[in-house]
């Protein structure tokens, strides 16, 4: 059984963590909304997988996260960092890597609390 300590990624400035939240992503000069699950996210970026092709590396995407037990989706404005295709086969999915650029100010504290909760409710050892 994997331990959660394995499960921490810590490449920047804050520690991510392997959450699988619902991600509504727009790509604002295509007018088009898709979705994609995250498989992991910190206080100043998020990663997930995604089969559209139209996403490219320093565009600004605009992010609804759909965060547990939160009435509504918090608000964040990124940039992509990096894509990768995870597979040889053209219908293979995207990683795509976004930091985090603005964060509504109404949803600030929702989306703190929330990566606040899951860094806390790790066992001791994982932290």
């Amino acid at each position: 059984m994997d331990k959660i300590k394995d499960k921490l990624i810590e490449r920047r400035r804050y520690i991510r963590l392997e959450v699988p939240l619902k991600v509504t992503y727009t790509i604002p000069e295509l007018h088009k909304i898709y979705t994609a699950v995250a498989k992991n996210i910190s206080a100043d970026g998020i990663r997930f997988e995604t089969h559209e092709r139209a996403i490219k590396e320093s565009s600004v995407i605009e992010l609804k996260l759909d965060i547990p037990n939160v009435a509504s989706a918090v608000h964040i404005k990124g940039r992509v960092i990096w894509k990768s295709k995870l597979s040889l086969e053209d219908s293979a999915p995207f990683d795509v890597g976004v930091e985090f650029l603005e964060i509504e100010d109404d949803n600030k504290n929702t989306f703190l609390k929330f990566l606040c909760d899951l860094i806390y409710s790790l066992p001791e050892d994982a932290k």
